[in-house]
């Protein structure tokens, strides 16, 4: 018997050699709308249209075409029912056993600068998702498929009836996944552009924060385990089209964590920039136009730490910087590009992960999400410092160019490192970083002996920090350190006492008037 498909595609690629399989391999008729059916019927593929087919014809500018009872009959009827079966053969109802549909592309279109409200109200498909919702309802006895890469996964499961039945329940899956991320689109662009065209904007939309949020991600890999091997884990979304992974052993749960942290820290930079990092804090950050001298100054930082670490940069690596970060032990090593000479390097240490960053980053990754008890917690992501124009010194001493430099190379760092947070900077370069203490004070501590054990010296240093000092206490332990500036938010109550102290000592002292708490 004869099959019936229905195939109407926004994206066509792929569709010709899967048609022609159909019709020539496995006889089916195919049904088919507009600019599907011309391309079709050009390549020498036997297509009805949809119109000739129902007896009415496309209306309303393509709006009306398959939203009509002898498409949705043929796709909901029930094989197993004779009251179905028998309202098919009264209303000369065909059974649709194939339904090949990929819908407008509303989030590219909405996505581009330029689109007009009117060009995204016209890219809602209507009859696509309703002729997907339909098949896949009725996925026992009627395939479905919204995604080109299921083309030969479905053509090889043709001659076997039962793995044929098992498939129809896969793609029925992605079909509602599918549609609940399109309609999910649709609603945030709608609730943006309505808060745009109200008198008194809603609050919680000043921010394009949605009112509701949902997560409608494929599963991309399934890992070995999590953060710990007795935990499972996966990963979901476009991760690997962030990345090419060019060598080394399948990434764990915490490399794709520390990757994605060492990612964000080094978009910061313009400036030929080396950085490493351990567990996702910057142990060893430096600029210099010189690749190798930036590596020798962050690895010097700290040469414990590192050890199994991540090394992030921003240029091509080549055969000279290869030579000498090869030298430790390391997890991943992230760059733009690699010269052959280095990948040859580095092909001798067959664990070692080689990645390739995207020059840019999906929309999404301008966001976080965080899980708590309960749901969800939903923030823009920390991106931008506060311009340097609108930074205030607030002691008597100005800044020196070079105590200037190095604040604005610090205020880069401090943001990626886990509160409290405390980074000593000198010449472009991390001389101490305290992470993640309970105080702050504790942190500038950790900070001073970490340069103590790396033989850095602290005299004329730049301290950063990500929130105000509190108290005196911590500015005072860190002129007694060396440092003869300050960067920090500023806004507590005692900030005249931590000026006082400043001027006291000769310090200069910067307020950028935002915090970057890493919690």
């Amino acid at each position: 018997m004869q099959r019936l498909a229905l195939i109407s595609v926004s994206d066509k690629s792929g569709i010709i050699p899967f048609a022609q399989t159909l019709v020539e391999k496995y006889n089916y008729k195919i049904l088919s709308t507009g600019g599907t059916a011309k391309l079709l019927e050009s390549n020498g593929i036997p297509t009805t249209e949809v119109s000739e087919y129902t007896g009415f014809p496309e209306m309303m500018e393509g709006r009306v075409k398959t939203l009509h009872p002898k498409i949705h009959g043929g796709l909901l009827a029930r094989r197993d029912k004779e009251s179905h079966l028998q309202s098919a053969v009264d209303h000369s109802i065909e059974m649709i056993d194939l339904v090949v549909v990929n819908l407008y592309p509303f989030e590219a279109t909405v996505a581009k600068p330029d689109t007009t409200y009117e060009l995204a109200i016209e890219n809602i498909d209507i009859g696509g998702p309703s002729m997907l919702r339909s098949a896949a309802k009725n996925h026992a006895s009627v395939s479905v498929i919204v995604d080109a890469d299921d083309y030969d996964v479905y053509l090889n499961a043709l001659d076997d009836e039962s793995a044929l039945l098992a498939l129809r329940k896969t793609l029925a899956l992605k079909v509602f996944q599918r549609t609940a991320s399109y309609d999910r689109a649709i609603a945030d662009y709608l609730e943006v552009a309505q808060n745009e065209v109200l008198d008194e904007p809603d609050l919680n939309m000043i921010s394009d924060i949605p009112s509701t949020f949902d997560l409608s991600l494929e599963q991309a890999k399934v890992l070995r385990y999590g953060e710990n091997p007795h935990q499972k884990a996966a990963l979901y979304g476009n991760f690997f089209d962030c990345f090419e992974q060019l060598q080394g052993k399948e990434l764990s749960f915490n490399n794709i964590i520390d990757i994605t942290a060492a990612t964000y820290l080094i978009g910061e930079f313009q400036k030929p920039t080396v950085a490493i990092l351990k567990h996702t804090n910057p142990c060893g950050v430096a600029s210099d136009e010189n690749l190798v001298i930036a590596w020798e100054k962050a690895f010097a930082t700290d040469k414990q730490a590192p050890f199994g670490g991540i090394i992030v940069v921003n240029q091509t690596v080549d055969k000279a910087f290869a030579e000498i970060v090869s030298s430790i032990f390391s997890e991943v090593i992230i760059a733009p590009s690699f010269t052959d000479e280095a990948l040859a390097i580095f092909g001798k240490k067959k664990n070692l992960r080689l990645m390739i960053a995207n020059a840019s980053l999906p929309a999404d990754s301008l966001r976080e999400v965080r899980s708590v008890i309960g749901g969800l917690l939903l923030q823009d992501r920390d991106m931008n410092s506060s311009k340097v124009t609108d930074w205030e010194v607030v002691t008597q001493r100005q800044p020196t160019e070079a105590e200037m430099r190095s604040m604005m190379f610090g205020w880069k760092v401090v943001k990626h490192v886990k509160s409290n947070a405390i980074v000593y900077t000198g010449d472009e370069t991390t001389l101490g970083v305290g992470a993640g203490q309970m105080s702050r004070v504790d942190s500038s501590k950790i900070a001073v002996w970490k340069a103590g054990e790396a033989n850095l010296s602290l005299e004329s240093s730049v301290i950063c920090s990500d929130a105000f000092f509190p108290f005196a206490d911590g500015l005072i332990a860190a002129a007694e350190a060396g440092a003869t500036a300050v960067i920090q938010p500023g806004g507590s109550v005692r900030d005249a006492e931590v000026i006082a102290a400043a001027d006291e000592r000769n310090m200069t002292m910067v307020f950028t008037g935002r915090r970057h708490f890493k919690h």
